[in-house]
Formats: structure tokens, sequence, C-alpha cells
């Protein structure tokens, strides 16, 4: 024998609902989000030059400018540095601990490790760690020719007061490696 509902009963059932609507079109709403922002990182990673360091997890597509629009999507590459195996090739990418931003992990790199760039073509240049410091914002020189072949790649510490500036040393040139980026 079936009780028949109360009209309370009818309505915290409908808030019920209702509330599983909205949280399950809110998850919807973010897991599509996040599919397509992998698909674009994805794209971005085939269409345009690229920086790793694998010992860190990092791998960043590089569009050319450091304006907030490119960076906010990609590494920037300061127009007017360097080129690929040759200069002072500067790059720089946000990192932040509340986001996944590309260059979250570099604050642990180390001296001797490999900083790969891939050009458009996915030719291969590859730099060795010399050094990691902090400037401050102001201090521009870090993106200097120095007479010599580096990268430089530059992100903000995590309340943005400084700029942790590492550079690597070109080594080896390995011609036309195409991989899976």
């Amino acid at each position: 024998m079936s009780v028949p509902k109360t009209k309370k009963q009818w309505i915290l059932f409908l808030t019920g609902f209702t509330a599983l609507l909205i949280g399950a079109g809110i998850l919807l709403f973010f897991g599509i989000r996040k599919a397509y922002r992998l698909q674009q990182k994805h794209q971005l990673l085939r269409e345009n030059p690229v920086v790793e360091i694998t010992a860190l997890n990092i791998k960043a597509p590089v569009l050319e400018g450091t304006d907030q629009q490119t960076i906010a999507k990609a590494a920037g590459h300061f127009i007017g540095t360097g080129d690929f195996g040759k200069g002072n090739y500067c790059i720089a990418a946000h990192s932040s601990p509340l986001y996944k931003e590309y260059f979250n992990a570099l604050k642990d790199v180390e001296n001797g490790m490999t900083i790969t760039l891939y050009d458009q073509q996915k030719n291969r240049y590859e730099y060795t760690v010399s050094d990691s410091f902090f400037v401050t914002p102001d201090q521009t020189e870090v993106l200097d020719d120095f007479g010599d072949d580096r990268i430089t790649l530059i992100t903000c510490n995590d309340d943005g007061t400084q700029r942790l500036v590492v550079t690597g040393i070109y080594g080896n040139r390995t011609q036309a490696i195409r991989s899976k980026l």
C-alpha cells in the first residue's frame, strides 16, 4: 500500500532533483571545457615550435610574442631575441600555484638538465641547463645577446614580484627528428 506524498515531500524531492541536474550540468560544462582546452593544446603542439624539459614534465607550444593574449594559451618567444640554436632564444610562460600553467615545474630545474627546443618542422635543438636565478621584473638584461648560443626561460615566482630565469647552453642539433609531440 502506497502512502501519498505530502506537499513538503514533493518540494524536497523537486529541490533535490533540481540540485542534481544543476550539478550534472556544471560537471558537464567543465568536462567539455577541459576536453576543448586539451584539444587546443595538442593542436598548438603539432603546429608550432615546442619547448620541452622531460625531467620536469614540461612541454609547451611556443608562439611569437609575449603579450597577455599569447601567453594565456602558450609560451611566448620574445620577438627580436635569438633563433633556434643561435643567439639568446628567450621564452616566457606563466606559472601559478592555482592553475596548471606551462612553467609551474620550472622552479624545480637543476643544472645539467636538458631543455629541448623543436622548431616548426620539428628539428630538435638541445640545450643544457647552466643556471637558474631570480631577477626583478625590470631586469631585462637577461634578454640580451651574450655572444653564445643559449635558451632563456622566464616565468614569475608565486606572488609575481620576481622572475625566475633559467638559462641553457646550446649543444647538439639532430636533424629532422619527428616525434609525437
